[in-house]
């Protein structure tokens, strides 16, 4: 659970974090875990498109590490990179989610069909644009769940936006024309406090109607 000062170093006073201790590594069970409590997020119609890739070992930060551009400092000391896909099929879950759903008392079959035979197809009609700006939008608010999930671990993220999307996903295995590249987030304990950085006052950025 977080605390308030958790939450805060995160939302309201976050620190850019470049340099992580080299000598803290994290359990790939503690990263599972860390990973499913960030898909508590939030997703259209529940379809849940994020997909993640932890790269923890020397060989797969080695192949990352010329696609990260100016970030290599994050990857070459970070506990993982954490990479964050949109899936662009993602509704061929769909059945397995809703059933699932059905399984567990919330949904019921009536409820679920009905669902799924107008999800399903509006999601298929999609061009590829459209599905893009969708999963990449489910996606981000997993990975910001994943920054608040770390903290409330004891580590530290820094969301990672200048790398080789074209290249990403064939690096890592994957089909390249299906999942889409959202976020790179190095993960660790910081070994520096960082720069804290400023943000616009909230009068300045907010109008009431």
């Amino acid at each position: 659970m977080l605390k308030n000062n958790d939450f805060s170093d995160i939302a309201l006073g976050r620190r850019s974090i470049r340099v992580y201790d080299e000598t803290v590594k994290i359990s790939r069970e503690e990263m599972l875990e860390m990973i499913q409590k960030a898909t508590r997020a939030p997703s259209s119609v529940n379809l849940q498109p994020w997909r993640f890739v932890v790269v923890d070992s020397d060989e797969g930060k080695a192949k990352l590490r010329p696609l990260v551009r100016w970030n290599t400092i994050q990857n070459d000391t970070s506990s993982a990179m954490l990479l964050i896909f949109g899936d662009l099929q993602c509704y061929e879950y769909a059945e397995e989610i809703y059933d699932k759903a059905v399984a567990e008392g919330k949904m019921s079959e009536k409820v679920k069909n009905e669902q799924l035979a107008d999800i399903i197809p509006l999601y298929k009609s999609f061009n590829k644009e459209k599905m893009k700006k969708a999963v990449k939008l489910d996606s981000a608010l997993a990975a910001m769940q994943f920054m608040l999930v770390a903290r409330s671990h004891g580590y530290d993220t820094n969301p990672i936006a200048g790398f080789e999307h074209g290249q990403l996903a064939e690096a890592v295995g994957l089909d390249k024309e299906r999942y889409v590249p959202v976020l790179i987030l190095s993960v660790g304990k910081a070994l520096e406090t960082g720069e804290e950085t400023v943000r616009l006052d909230a009068k300045k950025i907010t109008t009431f109607e």
